[in-house]
């Protein structure tokens, strides 16, 4: 299982790299301190996954320590960026993802 989710957590950056979503510069350091959820306040929604999301999974696995059992990511999302073109597939390694943590 935690084989399958860093498969997916890399599936997931190869989507957004494809999608020219993943950035060579982090955002500001104050970014990082939001107390919103997805940092929704202060980072748009694809670098909330690129900064946050996917260093913390990657932390967690390599840690060995348990995974959040409880996520819902896809909704976030999929509203913030319903103008891609391809938001089906970013949001395909995400919901597996998502399934993989419930069903550990």
């Amino acid at each position: 299982m935690r084989n399958k989710t860093k498969k997916q957590l890399q599936i997931l950056q190869q989507v957004m790299q494809q999608q020219n979503l993943w950035q060579a510069i982090p955002p500001d350091q104050k970014a990082f301190l939001s107390t919103e959820p997805f940092a929704m306040d202060t980072m748009e929604a694809n670098q909330w996954l690129q900064w946050i999301f996917i260093p913390r999974m990657h932390a967690l696995l390599e840690s060995n320590s348990p995974l959040p059992t409880e996520i819902a990511i896809v909704p976030y999302v999929e509203e913030a960026l319903k103008e891609l073109e391809q938001l089906e597939d970013l949001l395909a390694p995400i919901a597996e993802i998502e399934k993989l943590c419930k069903n550990q």
